[in-house]
């Protein structure tokens, strides 16, 4: 038979999922893959339950409900202080992996050169090479994960389309620095390049910290797309409610890309999105608030039973080092070893490399209540005390 498509013939399966199942199969703590094990709001998804019986249920709008998108609009000002026309310069997506999917394919044509920073989420390398791109991989490296600035220079050249950045970044957890952004900026007008932005942990910023969109930057409006996520602002990840805010002259092609994928997003999920964006800013605040103190109680524990735990300043994950544990020579291991005789699941953080990644490393997710946080942590310093003794 004829092969299929090379970009994903023989792919293998996300590293999250295959945790996930080791997870499941060893009865094993899931602190793999990033989502939290408690539903958001109630009054959120009341909203949800009350527009699905109330209808109507049919087609919404292709680029998404005027009221969420409204919502969006209100929010990048609120927020940001960006003015954004909720008719040309909003579509809502079914999630923001989608989202980056329509922005990489309206964006990018065969040849055309993407700068990548990783470690960086699994499905942009695929996304940019299905496409057609030339992926362009510029590293920040543990335990700083600071942005170097010649090999960002080196990167761009006049074949580069775009820039796709995440920020707050996972696995680092790290929020770009104002001297990073800028200099991202100042490479995207000098190289007329677009930048991608993947911002879904906007929200989930520590220590009275605030996030900064790269489209607020001077001369970046319009060269600027951003992609936001219900899921991740309001831990309602299944629902996979994305959000892309940029220029109508980039939104329109973004657009018919979105209208051959999903076209469209349930209804009654939109309403409650845009009910759950106008919540006042005592949600948002108690939510930042609530990660870092699971953060910090994680990171205490870890700490406590020999690993080496990197800053951090967003989202749900802490790296951690395991180099005086004795679990393996590679993050793999480390991760195979934990999930089957720990019975703790973590992600090995070389799975968000291209290639030639450190292996020194592994991811923990802590968007969990906090018995699971502490269960994990007795499970950890349990299995490690005995393997110190058997090995004493």
């Amino acid at each position: 038979m004829k092969s299929t498509n090379p970009v994903f013939t023989g792919i293998e399966t996300t590293i999250f999922e295959t945790m996930s199942r080791l997870a499941m199969a060893h009865n094993a703590v899931n602190l793999g893959q990033g989502f939290p094990d408690v539903d958001g709001p109630q009054d959120i998804r009341e909203e949800a339950a009350r527009s699905l019986v109330e209808g109507p249920n049919q087609y919404p709008p292709m680029l998404g409900l005027p009221e969420l998108r409204e919502a969006v609009a209100e929010a990048n000002s609120r927020f940001y202080g960006l003015d954004i026309d909720p008719k040309s310069e909003v579509i809502v997506t079914s999630g923001a992996t989608e989202a980056l999917a329509d922005c990489i394919m309206a964006l990018v044509s065969p040849g055309d050169e993407v700068v990548l920073i990783e470690p960086l989420y699994d499905c942009y390398l695929p996304m940019v090479r299905r496409a057609g791109g030339v992926p362009v991989r510029v590293r920040v490296s543990p335990p700083s994960w600071t942005l170097d600035e010649q090999a960002l220079r080196a990167a761009f050249s006049d074949k580069t389309k775009a820039i796709l950045i995440n920020n707050p970044m996972n696995p680092t957890a790290k929020v770009f620095s104002e001297a990073e952004l800028q200099l991202i900026c100042d490479l995207c007008r000098e190289h007329d390049a677009y930048a991608i932005c993947d911002e879904v942990y906007e929200h989930l910023v520590f220590d009275g910290a605030v996030h900064r969109p790269l489209m607020t930057f001077e001369g970046m409006r319009e060269r600027t797309v951003r992609i936001g996520s219900a899921g991740k602002t309001f831990s309602l990840t299944g629902w996979k409610v994305g959000y892309i805010t940029g220029p109508a002259a980039l939104l329109d092609p973004i657009g018919k890309a979105h209208q051959w994928v999903t076209f469209t997003t349930p209804p009654n999920l939109q309403r409650a999105v845009a009910y759950g964006l106008r919540k006042d800013d005592s949600y948002y605040q108690g939510l930042a608030l609530d990660l870092a103190q699971k953060r910090d109680r994680m990171a205490k524990g870890l700490e406590a039973i020999g690993f080496t735990v990197l800053p951090c300043a967003a989202t749900y994950f802490l790296t951690c080092g395991f180099e005086r544990l004795g679990l393996g020579a590679t993050d793999v291991e480390a991760c195979q070893r934990l999930v089957t005789e720990a019975g703790v699941a973590a992600v090995p953080v070389s799975a968000f490399y291209g290639g030639n990644a450190p292996t020194g490393f592994v991811r923990f997710c802590f968007c969990k209540q906090d018995w699971v946080i502490d269960e994990a942590l007795a499970r950890l310093s349990a299995f490690l005390t005995a393997a110190r003794s058997e090995s004493a």
